[in-house]
């Protein structure tokens, strides 16, 4: 049995662990190797069971403690060949750990098979994963995702879990006064963040799929309410006529504690 946990997810800080009894990995750093270490230990985990880190991409809430983490536990860093050049440039890579291209067709870490996909976001060369589980089991992590394309569905579907974006309400980010026009028009691009909306039909075909756990990640703190992106996915699922706790659970991380899942 395997266990998933959105230890930390946000605009702030992303960090995801996947584990087996034989140990895991974590997708993303974005907080300090400190906080990351404290709260793996207060799910159960220790540090020196994480065979590697798997990142999505370079920006800041994604890879904040990634150098200090794995210099200091000797982890091996997987990432595309853009994202690596992006980490070798902004110094997060100083040799004292190793850091590889991860394999298209991928590659297996503590019993687990990780696969990367291709996600349309303004970075270098941005991932989502899947991870194959030792029973079997399949989940997905697809944050940072400005529209849902055909090789992104194409790996989340049948996924028992997925970790899917639900960044924005629109209307509260086109009406806040704080963000300029050009940031909201990132955000909104094919090359941003999904809205509630995107994500809730999305998860729709999900769980018509077969998936039946979903964590809704990375809201935005100033764009969004978790209450928000709740209500939007659950009203999509209900009107399709799939019932909560007999269909499917749905969970939103980034609301103060870790969010588990085991499957």
């Amino acid at each position: 049995m395997a266990r998933f946990c959105s230890l930390f997810s946000s605009s702030s800080g992303n960090c995801s662990y996947v584990g087996q009894p034989d140990g895991g990995i974590l997708i993303d750093v974005g907080v300090t190797a400190k906080r990351t270490a404290e709260t793996l230990d207060c799910i159960g985990v220790d540090i020196g069971s994480v065979g590697a880190i798997f990142v999505t991409h370079e920006h800041s809430d994604h890879i904040q403690g990634i150098r200090v983490l794995a210099s200091k536990h000797r982890i091996p860093v997987y990432a595309s060949a853009g994202t690596l050049e992006a980490l070798a440039e902004n110094g997060t890579l100083n040799g004292k750990f190793p850091a590889e291209v991860i394999p298209a067709q991928g590659i297996e870490v503590n019993g687990m098979f990780i696969r990367p996909f291709h996600t349309p976001h303004d970075s270098r060369e941005s991932l989502g994963y899947t991870v194959e589980t030792a029973d079997g089991n399949r989940l997905a992590v697809a944050t940072d995702i400005g529209k849902i394309t055909d090789e992104v569905l194409g790996n989340i579907t049948c996924c028992q879990l997925v970790m899917l974006e639900s960044n924005h309400d629109v209307r509260m980010l086109q009406n806040n006064p704080n963000y300029p026009y050009m940031l909201k028009r990132r955000i909104l691009s094919d090359k941003g963040h999904l809205s509630n909306d995107v994500c809730a039909a999305t998860a729709a075909d999900l769980i018509e799929s077969g998936t039946t756990r979903l964590i809704l990640g990375h809201l935005s703190k100033e764009n969004n309410l978790p209450e928000l992106a709740y209500q939007s996915t659950y009203n999509a699922l209900s009107t399709r006529g799939m019932e909560e706790s007999s269909d499917y659970i749905l969970r939103v991380a980034g609301t103060g504690t870790p969010k588990m899942m085991v499957f």
